[in-house]
């Protein structure tokens, strides 16, 4: 069998996968490593102090100490929690995390799993994320605990739900599902990407409802990972900590490295279906001459881009915006994002089907 014919077959698809897999992996690994650094980085600098500068230079090593630290140091586990569960949580919260990086395109042709209900999956996996943590918050076996994962329950299902009619907005405009597509849709000038309507300068009417619904997203998924100013479920003023208090060691570490793919995974996700994705805000048909490597590294490049501008405003966010109370904390979810995002989905329904099309 030539080698093309072994990459053909169902043992070359499945090296090809595993070896995809573990690329997304290492990748996205490495970038949360820097990432956290970054988002230690603009709070201190916010605060006017340095931050983490002393291990390696300009405390870039700073994250990998920590991971040396968190790996060495013992696991703790509450004499009355259920072990299992207790064990189980953080594992739950990481893997799912993960997981949802299997549909999400990094550029033309980049993605591990191109199904075509990749948005569905998408929301699928992020609702299956509150388990972990409602898990560890019980397994523990402490009132504090308990009660930052009800917290985090509620406010993660609350804001679900104007999350679900944002994309649905999209969804709408891109006329499919599949993330790859709607990529694909947004290219050329930044004008056609769907928070400005999807569809060049005669769609830009549409941006009216679009720029709103891309403020909610952004606000919604800092409510849906537990950001600052929506850090309700772990509180340290109110919680010690929240639910994860009880942990230690490489429990504790597997939570806050799912915490932080998920925000890095709400990064990608308001890029892919607001503003482009992997697509550069100019025309880039001068691409098609190179390399197709080449070519897919450039989308990639301008991807990872807009990840690390949406994750700088995330970590401004938690700077510079005090922690809403938690009656605040529901009545902006249930009261203002879902009626806003219900009367959009009318709003882009009817812009498609009586628009310019």
């Amino acid at each position: 069998m030539g080698n093309s014919g072994f990459w053909a077959s169902p043992t070359g698809w499945a090296t090809l996968t595993v070896l995809q897999i573990a690329a997304i992996l290492v990748w996205l690994l490495l970038s949360l490593a820097f990432l956290l650094l970054a988002d230690r980085k603009i709070w201190a600098g916010v605060q006017m102090r340095k931050g983490p500068n002393v291990v390696g230079p300009f405390g870039l090593f700073q994250s990998f100490a920590d991971l040396i630290k968190f790996v060495l140091k013992e696991i703790v586990i509450p004499s009355g929690a259920n072990k299992a569960v207790f064990l189980l949580a953080p594992v739950v919260s990481f893997t799912l995390a993960f997981g949802a990086w299997a549909v999400m395109p990094l550029a033309p042709g980049w993605v591990v799993a191109n199904i075509n209900v990749g948005v569905l999956y998408l929301f699928a996996i992020s609702s299956l994320g509150v388990y972990g943590i409602v898990m560890g918050g019980w397994a523990s076996n402490s009132k504090y605990p308990f009660l930052g994962s009800l917290r985090s329950a509620a406010q993660m299902v609350s804001y679900e739900v104007s999350i679900g009619f944002v994309i649905i907005t999209v969804v709408i405009l891109a006329g499919s599902l599949n993330l790859q597509t709607i990529v694909e849709k947004q290219a050329g000038w930044f004008w056609h990407w769907n928070v400005f309507g999807g569809g060049g300068l005669r769609h830009l009417p549409a941006a009216l409802v679009m720029v709103p619904m891309a403020v909610v997203f952004f606000v919604s998924a800092l409510a849906e990972t537990n950001r600052p100013p929506f850090d309700l479920p772990e509180a340290e003023s109110e919680l010690v900590a929240g639910y994860q208090v009880e942990y230690s060691s490489t429990p504790y570490l597997l939570f806050m490295i799912g915490e932080y793919a998920n925000i890095v995974l709400m990064c990608a996700f308001i890029s892919v279906l607001f503003f482009g994705g992997w697509q550069a805000p100019f025309p880039t048909s001068f691409t098609a001459s190179w390399n197709p490597t080449a070519a897919s590294f450039f989308g990639f490049l301008w991807f990872f881009s807009k990840i690390i501008f949406f994750f700088f405003l995330v970590a401004m966010a938690k700077a510079i915006v005090p922690r809403y109370r938690y009656d605040q904390l529901m009545r902006l979810g249930w009261k203002v994002f879902l009626p806003i995002s219900i009367g959009a989905v009318v709003l882009i329904g009817g812009w498609r089907e009586f628009g310019p099309g």
